[in-house]
């Protein structure tokens, strides 16, 4: 696939570039999918974009790539099966559990999993693109990036492995699980879910730290 300049493209490489004329040449993107959810892990990706895409452009068929919450599913799907073939694209994925989120909090978890993310990326990267707000113990140098994955493709990048991984992973649970309805609102408080887990309690993926859980543990709900 070559490289093609569409609206865009350049802007959303603009951090990545400004990177490597520092003499920067890995440059990860890091995101997670995962924090709202009352049921279900956290998922992290780090991803590094080919140096050939950074410098001239995505290829076409990545061209459109996005915040993940920007993209239907079918969307991310093409997007992460585009990526993930790529042998020039290097990623890792981690999660955190919801037994870590409940020991930890939610933050704390996502953390620990994006820190996860990065000891299994393989090189190492150089510097981090983080999306929100910066993360406390990452052993890299970072850029923090509100709305980064709208604003950084290696962020959106990692925004799409997060959440089609985090997605596949409560379509399993649904299986396993299938009173609650995970695979329709993989475990985000809709109307639906909320009735489920008032009618049944939660199930073993629940995190029970969270409030409408612990409410229906204790039959308040």
């Amino acid at each position: 696939m070559s490289a093609v300049a569409r609206p865009g493209n350049e802007e959303r490489l603009h951090f990545e570039r400004r990177l490597y004329q520092t003499g920067v040449r890995r440059v990860a993107g890091v995101d997670e999918a995962g924090r709202g959810p009352l049921a279900g892990p956290v998922v992290a990706a780090a991803v590094i974009l080919p140096e050939e895409w950074v410098l001239h452009g995505l290829p076409p068929d990545l061209v459109g790539l996005n915040d993940s919450k920007q993209l239907s599913p079918v969307q991310r799907e093409r997007y992460f099966t585009e990526l993930t073939a790529h042998p020039g694209v290097r990623f890792a994925l981690a999660r955190a559990e919801p037994d870590d989120i409940d020991r930890l909090n939610i933050l704390r978890a996502t953390h620990q999993a994006m820190l996860r993310a990065l000891r299994g990326l393989t090189p190492a990267p150089d510097h981090l693109l983080v999306d929100g707000r910066p993360v406390p113990g990452l052993p890299v140098p970072q850029t923090a990036l509100i709305r980064g994955d709208a604003r950084s493709y290696s962020i959106a990048a990692a925004s799409v492995l997060a959440k089609v991984t985090r997605d596949r992973s409560m379509i399993e649970y649904d299986r396993r699980y299938p009173a609650y309805g995970f695979g329709r609102h993989k475990g985000y408080p809709t109307p639906e879910h909320l009735a489920r887990l008032q009618q049944y309690g939660p199930c073993p993926i629940h995190r029970r730290s969270f409030l409408p859980v612990r409410l229906a543990q204790a039959g308040l709900f």
